[in-house]
């Protein structure tokens, strides 16, 4: 399938959905165009049963640390997975022999510090490129990483869907001319040699109720040592994996859905068995993750790292044996802090240090993790900033912006009380202590899809909010 043909998907789809008088809804009709021939990255392989090999010890139970653990260097020969800090978002970097995958790019406004942090290891262009799925905290950077770096092959997840960030997405790529495909479960992607990446999500036929539940998921395996990405998938992706047969035991996990209960469910986290699970979360998101239940089902079979406070979490391994290192967790000596296992976790001793506010698509600094865009009307006009935190805050000079950032709003002399909302309608009006008007004489907000932006007085990104 072509990035053209889902798009059109995407907007026969929204037309769709306007004549049916139901635009509130974002479900696709119950048969999905697939591919009309065999995409040329993805090899298919044969439908697994339920006879497959299972590993030798089906629990890795954490090892008590022996001191003789060794951080293993990334050489050419060592296999190296970077999960990325974008804060409330998702962007993993694979690099093995030269050979180079991104997936995901985290929120609107992260593209530009994901893309630092590729260049930062050598790498001027992108083997493969996958979006797990088109919500903005996975794909919102993808228009930096599709301009400065040459891509050999794009996968994605083929789900249609309608916001402006997915379509220029798409657009983008086929501008380009760059390689597309939509691969299914059972598929493989010949990234590097000696590293198998199988799919396992989505399945033949989407879920026609839920976006996170069409992820992309991937099992990687470098000889001994296997890592399961979860994407955003949740409890009906994990059953539909594990009943269709596929072995998901794996050392390393990436926690789906930042560290939601409408994932890790407990018979696939038992059927899972991770050493390391590493969860990707932004510092004070709004949606309360990681949640308590899930964090508490992990620890009690894995070491759990989350970038809201160990930072960018990099795991590298020779095939038999990994480290983890961490950013903002040094040990006492001032190296990095490292963790390594054969199948099971030990740990070194580390004293956490001060830790800088994470960015994300609800944060950017000390004031931005209070003050948030709360919610957002496209038919109406109209968008609400929340101050969650327990001081006032100065909005004067902050900037509120579209997508693309066509138009632009100044907020006036205004302070913005603890615990209060402020509405800003883009009509004309007279400002009031709750209300405050853009004053324009033209409709601002794209109702086919559109993101709001909130910048502070130094131009930094503040929050976003996707409809």
């Amino acid at each position: 399938m072509k990035p053209s043909q889902v798009l059109s998907i995407t907007i026969c789809l929204l037309l769709f959905l306007i004549v049916a008088g139901c635009t509130d809804s974002k479900m696709p009709p119950q048969q999905v165009a697939t591919p009309d021939k065999a995409p040329t990255v993805v090899q298919s392989t044969p439908a697994p049963t339920t006879e497959q090999t299972t590993p030798s010890s089906s629990v890795k139970q954490p090892a008590p640390s022996t001191g003789q653990n060794k951080e293993i260097p990334a050489a050419s020969g060592n296999f190296t997975v970077h999960f990325i800090d974008v804060g409330q978002g998702d962007s993993i970097l694979l690099e093995h022999g030269g050979d180079t995958m991104l997936i995901d790019s985290g929120e609107i406004g992260k593209g530009n510090d994901v893309a630092t942090y590729v260049k930062g290891e050598g790498i001027t262009s992108l083997d493969y490129v996958v979006a797990t799925h088109p919500h903005s905290d996975h794909i919102g950077g993808m228009s930096v990483i599709l301009n400065d770096f040459p891509i050999g092959h794009f996968v994605d997840s083929g789900y249609p869907y309608t916001s402006k960030t997915y379509e220029n997405m798409l657009t983008t790529i086929d501008k380009k001319n760059i390689p597309f495909s939509t691969p299914k479960r059972g598929d493989k992607i010949d990234f590097s040699s000696g590293i198998d990446i199988q799919v396992l999500n989505p399945g033949s036929t989407y879920f026609t109720d839920d976006v996170n539940q069409n992820s992309v998921v991937l099992k990687i395996t470098d000889r001994k040592i296997t890592f399961l990405l979860m994407g955003d998938a949740g409890l009906e992706a994990e059953s539909a994996i594990m009943n269709d047969g596929y072995d998901v035991n794996a050392d390393i996990l990436k926690v789906g859905h930042h560290g939601s209960r409408t994932s890790s469910g407990t018979s696939f986290i038992s059927a899972v068995s991770p050493a390391v699970s590493v969860i990707e979360v932004g510092a004070g998101n709004d949606y309360g993750h990681p949640h308590q239940e899930t964090l508490d089902r992990l620890q009690k079979i894995s070491k759990v790292y989350r970038t809201d406070l160990d930072g960018t979490i990099t795991i590298t391994t020779d095939g038999s044996a990994y480290s983890v290192t961490t950013q903002k967790n040094e040990p006492v000596q001032g190296a990095k802090s490292t963790s390594s296992g054969s199948g099971a976790y030990s740990s070194t001793s580390s004293t956490p240090t001060s830790k800088a506010e994470s960015t994300g698509s609800m944060t950017s600094n000390s004031i931005g993790s209070t003050v948030y865009v709360s919610d957002l009307s496209l038919k109406d006009e109209w968008i609400k900033v929340t101050n969650k935190g327990s001081s006032p805050v100065s909005l004067s000079g902050w900037k509120i912006e579209d997508e693309g950032r066509k138009h632009t709003y100044i907020f006036p002399s205004y302070t913005l009380d603890a615990g209060s909302t402020v509405t800003v309608y883009t009509k004309m009006g007279t400002n009031s202590a709750t209300e405050l008007y853009w004053g324009s004489s033209s409709l601002i907000w794209n109702n086919d899809g559109d993101t709001a932006a909130i910048y502070d007085n130094s131009g930094q990104l503040v929050s976003t909010l996707e409809r």
